[in-house]
């Protein structure tokens, strides 16, 4: 696996651990992010290569900070 597809897989692992720990499902994720639920399945999957203004966008459904989301 290359650097830039493991650190998208790293990094939707993360949102999908998250986001279940808050108990959303991915659907109602997406809608609270303003988000369409392929893109972020996708993005969980580590398929995407996701914006910075999606990334904002992640972080403030969960209630934390940018910094607080990219610990890996």
């Amino acid at each position: 696996m290359d650097q830039q597809a493991d650190i998208r897989k790293k990094f939707g692992n993360r949102i999908r651990t998250l986001r279940t720990e808050k108990g959303f499902s991915q659907e109602a994720f997406a809608d609270e992010c303003g988000l369409d639920r392929s893109y972020m399945g996708g993005v969980e999957r580590g398929q995407r290569n996701i914006a910075l203004v999606n990334i904002e966008k992640i972080s403030q459904a969960l209630g934390m900070s940018l910094s607080e989301l990219f610990i890996l």
